[in-house]
């Protein structure tokens, strides 16, 4: 384990993140600009959240299937608004072979092998995707597809951080396709609530729903539903996204299917999505200056059981009593890593899964085996206590339900403080320079207003929240009429 720079988070939050990122064995740069390798601890935390996602997704109905990385460039040339959103970040193949340069020796491209029709690195699969379901959509009897994947995509970012923004990122995609309007709004909020209930429950990172204005809907969406958290220094984060597709799509690819009534109807759309970003928002909700705080649920193994002994009869004793408590976790399904390294110090050990945010570490010696005792270590608080070894299998599983329980309603409580109604620009600026998080404010619901307040102020408005109740108020910026609030942030 390399030594732990510590930058404290108050002093320089970006390089805090950075650099907690990389000692914590979570991911570091490749040698290919902008891209990341996501190394063996940060990717075990990556597993946790695909099972516990694929897990919902699949209670909800939906199944697993992939589809080509690779996206002819006439497929995007269909749905203009689509194209539109993606245009600058798509990466593309033009040849398929190389050829070594007979004068310089050098690896080139052929310049025979130029493809007929470019391909598009995908940067979402709307558009492959419909035109596979034109053909497996012909009557009512093949709707509804519920459809899922876990993939890769390509967005060519000019400016990247570990998790929050690389040019390849990993992701699961879901498209669905329906027979009314009313079957595919509910697909998407239920997706929504899937979204807030792993983020909440699993994450422990509380989220807002909402819906996202005109101007930050998905490109080829008639409506954009979004949680969005509130990570430590004050800024947004938009964790995941489930779109309303409307008919763009079908209508885009000609995806119709005969009705009960023997009439011919486009089909309706849509499409969700959560990425390797959801890494970069749990690092940020709830680590600290010692490293990462990880809550039970993802932790890649939840009790760390070191034993310290320094004569050999001993370590065979203790090892022999730390083998029994481990077989008793497991019985409980809590995983248990046991550290019995004997080349590093018990100190140094301490601190490494400080660093990497295990939620429980337990200290056994030969005196704890005398007393059927042990030393318990929760990371969330620091806290330290000499618990009885009698049903320690049963004190465990309680101690990290209440950790669990304690890093959300720390987020929860941190969140609500950083949450400011204002009523004037002048209180919105001072909000967001002296105080940050989400700013409650008035909005006369113009795409215009929304662009100048973010010219002037580098604030979007994040969502419209979900539970929003009518209120008559003035926009803060233009003075207009304005019936609901919306929530304003800086953002990641």
């Amino acid at each position: 384990m390399a030594e732990f720079k510590k930058i404290k988070r108050s002093e320089n939050y970006s390089e805090w993140y950075n650099n907690l990122v990389k000692d914590a064995d979570l991911a570091e740069h490749s040698d290919v600009k902008g891209c990341m390798i996501i190394k063996p601890y940060g990717y075990a935390i990556w597993e946790k959240m695909q099972a516990e996602l694929d897990r919902r997704f699949k209670e909800t109905g939906h199944s697993n299937a992939y589809f080509p990385l690779f996206i002819p460039k006439s497929f995007f040339s269909k749905e203009a608004s689509h194209v539109d959103g993606f245009a600058k970040e798509c990466a593309v193949v033009t040849h398929y072979r190389l050829k070594v340069d007979e004068n310089t020796k050098q690896i080139v491209i052929d310049p025979e092998a130029k493809l007929e029709e470019e391909l598009i690195i995908r940067p979402t699969s709307e558009t492959i995707i419909w035109n596979s379901y034109r053909n497996w959509i012909k009557s009512y009897r093949d709707l509804p597809i519920l459809i899922n994947q876990w993939a890769n995509v390509v967005r060519w970012e000019m400016r990247t951080r570990l998790f929050l923004r690389t040019t390849e990122f990993l992701w699961q995609e879901g498209h669905t396709a329906h027979a009314t309007a009313d079957e595919a709004i509910k697909e998407t909020e239920q997706m929504l609530d899937v979204y807030a209930d792993f983020a909440e429950n699993v994450m422990a990172v509380p989220v807002i729903k909402g819906v996202k204005t005109a101007k930050e809907r998905f490109a080829g969406a008639l409506e954009t539903y979004c949680i969005e958290g509130l990570m430590q220094d004050g800024k947004a984060l938009q964790m995941g996204t489930s779109h309303f597709l409307g008919q763009n799509f079908a209508k885009a690819f000609d995806v119709k299917y005969l009705t009960k009534e023997n009439k011919q109807e486009f089909v309706w759309a849509t499409s969700w999505g959560v990425s390797t970003r959801l890494m970069g928002a749990l690092i940020m909700s709830h680590s600290d200056d010692e490293g990462l705080v990880l809550p039970p649920k993802l932790a890649p193994f939840q009790v760390v059981i070191i034993p310290i002994a320094k004569k050999e009869d001993e370590r065979i004793l203790v090892l022999e009593k730390v083998n029994l408590y481990v077989k008793a976790l497991r019985a409980k399904n809590i995983s248990v890593k046991i550290d019995d390294r004997e080349n590093i110090s018990p100190g140094y050990k301490f601190a490494e899964y400080e660093l990497k945010g295990v939620p429980v570490r337990i200290a056994i010696g030969p005196r704890d085996v005398q007393n059927e005792t042990v030393e318990v270590a929760r990371r969330d608080t620091k806290e330290k206590q000499v618990m009885s070894a009698s049903d320690l299998d049963h004190k465990i599983e309680h101690l990290l339900e209440q950790i669990q329980k304690n890093i959300y309603q720390k987020a929860l409580d941190f969140r609500e403080e950083y949450i400011t109604t204002v009523n004037t620009w002048d209180e919105f600026i001072d909000a967001l320079e002296n105080k940050t998080g989400f700013v409650s404010a008035h909005w006369d619901e113009t795409s215009e207003t929304e662009e100048k307040i973010k010219e002037k102020t580098k604030a979007t408005i994040r969502c419209i929240p979900l539970n929003n109740h009518q209120e008559n108020g003035k926009c803060i910026f233009s003075g207009n009429p304005s019936t609901q609030r919306v929530l304003f942030a800086k953002a990641y």
